[in-house]
């Protein structure tokens, strides 16, 4: 009895998966949706182009100009999910994604998949914003950004999950089996609706202060901070995209090592993003956080640029031993960014916020994969270097920005209590 007890308590301390209760099920939902987007990113490009017949260069072109698409939902959805329950809206998005995803298997034309596409980003774009909003009702202000670092790392479980099982469609390489895939994607959106709403309801709470349309927008303070992660969330095109690149043209490690360099943040995601948010549940602490994610995220850099200048043994060495540091700093990001993102926001937009700040990081990332390949891959070490930096830099910004952001929180929460003639609390 004892052994067994103590496999399980060894089994809850690596799992994912927090205990039984909303978060579970908020956690299981993630869990099935992530599942289908790793079956979808695994498989999308051969099944549009060995399948539906499209080029690499339209499938390339077409997720470009659906993700700019996209954007733009972020906004608008996540003030939606302030006037509205976020629990039953994102189940109708979740419904809505369901319906577009399934609508890739009548794509037969690059007009065809540029609609699809682009109706594909709204949803996932605006869905992220909801998801935000649902995930500060669930957690609560004290829970809010540990209940966002442990669907982080269920998430990454659910898509290493799904792709792993694409592997099964791209080894079998035909369009029944690509059509699959297809039909997978679309079955989870629905088993993550149907999980997300057996959550309680959250009706939106009768504030004196109706929200001001665009506010978030026009919030400069918060603009600055949001801007500042924003710039720090480059290191994500920086592993997905540059550094493979960088490994095969540039460095004497096989090829494999991405792989092997992907397994390892995927698994250290997964088992170290909770303990890692711990620290950053307010804005203060989570500026420190920042500040000290942007340094080691700059230091992973700069051991990546030094694997094109040694052996093949030292290379493999440095790439792992870079992605560990790499991965402690964008776990660092992600916490402080989910706290400060939160923390920062007006009480009465939450939503909003979360919109403008998933906004801000969808153009660095968009602008991101353009302006490294060119940095890095054409400028080589010193493209490292000057990466680095502006993630140092940016860092160190940080703490003075969310000072600056909480004054001028704290004097309009003071303009608007002596109006009411009502206190105003400076909790969020």
């Amino acid at each position: 009895m004892d052994t067994r007890a103590g496999i399980r308590g060894r089994w809850r301390s690596l799992s994912p998966l927090p205990p039984p209760g909303r978060l579970r099920t908020l956690s299981l939902a993630t869990l099935a949706n992530t599942v289908g987007l790793g079956l979808w990113v695994t498989g999308a490009a051969l099944y549009l182009t060995r399948s539906v017949g499209l080029s690499p260069t339209e499938v390339g072109l077409g997720l470009t100009v659906a993700g700019l698409v996209g954007l733009t939902a972020s906004v608008p959805l996540g003030g939606l999910a302030d006037r509205r329950d976020p629990r039953t809206l994102r189940a109708v998005l979740q419904l809505a994604q369901a319906a577009v995803a399934a609508a890739y298997l009548l794509v037969g034309s690059f007009p065809t998949f540029l609609l699809v596409a682009s109706l594909d980003a709204l949803l996932a774009s605006g869905n992220l914003a909801v998801r935000a909003a649902l995930v500060a009702a669930v957690g609560g202000p004290e829970g809010r950004v540990h209940a966002f670092a442990t669907l982080r790392a269920v998430a990454n479980l659910g898509v290493a999950v799904g792709a792993g099982l694409a592997g099964f469609a791209l080894v079998a390489d035909t369009g029944w089996a690509y059509r699959l895939l297809v039909l997978g994607n679309v079955a989870t959106y629905l088993v993550s609706a149907a999980l997300i709403m057996r959550l309680p309801s959250f009706p939106p709470v009768r504030r004196p202060f109706r929200p001001t349309p665009g506010r978030a927008l026009r919030d400069g303070r918060f603009l600055a901070v949001a801007g500042a992660s924003a710039v720090l969330s480059l290191h994500w095109v920086a592993l997905t995209l540059v550094l493979p690149l960088w490994v095969v043209t540039r460095t004497d490690a096989p090829p494999v090592t991405v792989s092997a360099v992907l397994l390892v943040n995927t698994l250290l995601t997964v088992l170290l993003a909770v303990r890692l948010s711990r620290g950053a549940r307010h804005a203060l602490p989570a500026a420190a956080t920042m500040r000290w994610a942007g340094l080691v995220l700059a230091a992973g850099m700069l051991l990546w640029a030094a694997t094109g200048a040694v052996p093949t043994p030292a290379a493999i060495g440095l790439l792992l031993v870079a992605t560990v540091i790499y991965t402690v700093g964008d776990l660092w990001h992600a916490g402080a960014g989910a706290a400060l993102a939160y923390d920062l926001a007006a009480p009465d937009a939450i939503g909003a916020y979360q919109g403008v700040d998933a906004l801000l990081a969808g153009l660095a990332r968009a602008a991101g994969p353009a302006l490294l390949t060119w940095l890095i891959l054409d400028g080589g070490p010193v493209g490292w270097l000057v990466l680095a930096g502006l993630l140092a830099v940016t860092g160190l910004a940080v703490p003075p920005l969310t000072r600056r952001a909480l004054a001028g929180r704290a004097a309009e929460g003071s303009s608007r209590g002596s109006t009411s003639g009502q206190p105003i609390s400076s909790s969020t």
